[in-house]
């Protein structure tokens, strides 16, 4: 079969899914539909906001379906009658078996880790957060268990130590773009030789990438400084990493920080001790050193450099960090 014959439905809804969408589509593989979460209502105005997947559906033209329920029976009549032979799911939700057993070739899903490794929700994240120093992206089957199924291909990145989530997360995309093109044609041409997840030699313990929520996302000041930096970037640019900023009044609010520094000296300091020069620095005790605040947010205000922030918001000895 040539690859303009085989019909494909793509399922994605945010950016990540958007770049193996356009690399189909621009090689002249045959996505007969799209498959993307029904529009939201978003920001300040609560104006209804498309997804990036159905924003490049909508620019090429492609028929588009949005369902609430995936076990639907009008959506999955209608997912039918696209007849698919192939469906690839990058960055959408957990499907149903009606949904994922329906074509002859089967369904595959891009994952942004090296699986079995971080299954679950945010791998890119999570990676980051423990400082990894790789990370990758997988195609596999679909079954059952989420993020369980057989691994058809692997490509593996590395991840620096000054890379936040942002840059892996564009690394992984484009990467994933081209894998997805890769298995396709593996999958046109029956090379295929998938390989159960329970057999691949995995190096140390299994950690899973649960869901981040805001609690998650508040730092532990009486973590080492490797670990609190590896956190806050591992949460940069979103949903990003936060602290209670107390006065020595005991006033509280609440700052993201964005990036930071690693400063490794022995101090006497309480865990959370601010220190700053009120003009260039602000530095945080932990237990082995400080971190170094390099750029922050204040609510309601923009995203800032240290020397920035500190020419409009007067900090002094004595505030700490929650």
């Amino acid at each position: 079969m040539k690859k303009e014959d085989l019909r494909i439905v793509y399922m994605g809804t945010p950016d990540f899914a958007v770049e193996a969408l356009r690399q189909l589509v621009e090689g002249g593989y045959n996505v007969v539909g799209v498959i993307t979460m029904p529009d939201k209502p978003a920001g300040r105005g609560h104006k209804i906001q498309y997804s990036p997947v159905k924003r490049y559906a909508l620019e090429q033209n492609l028929p588009l379906l949005q369902p609430e329920k995936l076990k639907d029976e009008a959506f999955v009549q209608a997912l039918r009658d696209w007849k698919a032979d192939l469906q690839i799911v990058v960055a959408f939700r957990m499907l149903p078996e009606v949904v994922w057993n329906m074509p002859r070739l089967g369904t595959f899903n891009l994952h942004a880790s090296l699986l079995p490794q971080y299954r679950g929700a945010a791998p890119i994240n999570w990676a980051v957060i423990n400082g990894d120093t790789e990370t990758g992206i997988t195609t596999f089957f679909l079954q059952h268990e989420i993020d369980t199924g057989k691994v058809i291909q692997q490509v593996r990145v590395p991840i620096a130590d000054t890379d936040n989530v942002e840059v892996v997360h564009d690394k992984l995309m484009v990467l994933g773009g081209k894998l997805v093109l890769e298995t396709v044609d593996a999958i046109l041409n029956d090379t295929v030789k998938p390989i159960a997840q329970e057999d691949m030699a995995v190096v140390g313990e299994l950690r899973p990438a649960p869901k981040i929520f805001k609690e998650t996302c508040r730092i532990d000041w009486h973590s080492p400084v490797k670990r609190v930096y590896d956190f806050i970037r591992g949460l940069s640019p979103y949903p990003a990493a936060w602290s209670e900023l107390v006065s020595p009044e005991g006033e509280a609010v609440v700052m993201k920080i964005f990036e930071s520094e690693k400063i490794y000296e022995a101090h006497q300091l309480a865990v959370g001790t601010v220190v700053t020069d009120g003009k260039k620095y602000i530095k945080v005790a932990v237990p082995d050193g400080f971190v170094s605040v390099l750029s922050l947010q204040l609510p309601g205000k923009k995203r800032l450099k240290t020397d920035e922030l500190l020419r409009g918001f007067r900090l002094s000895d004595g505030y700490k960090m929650n």
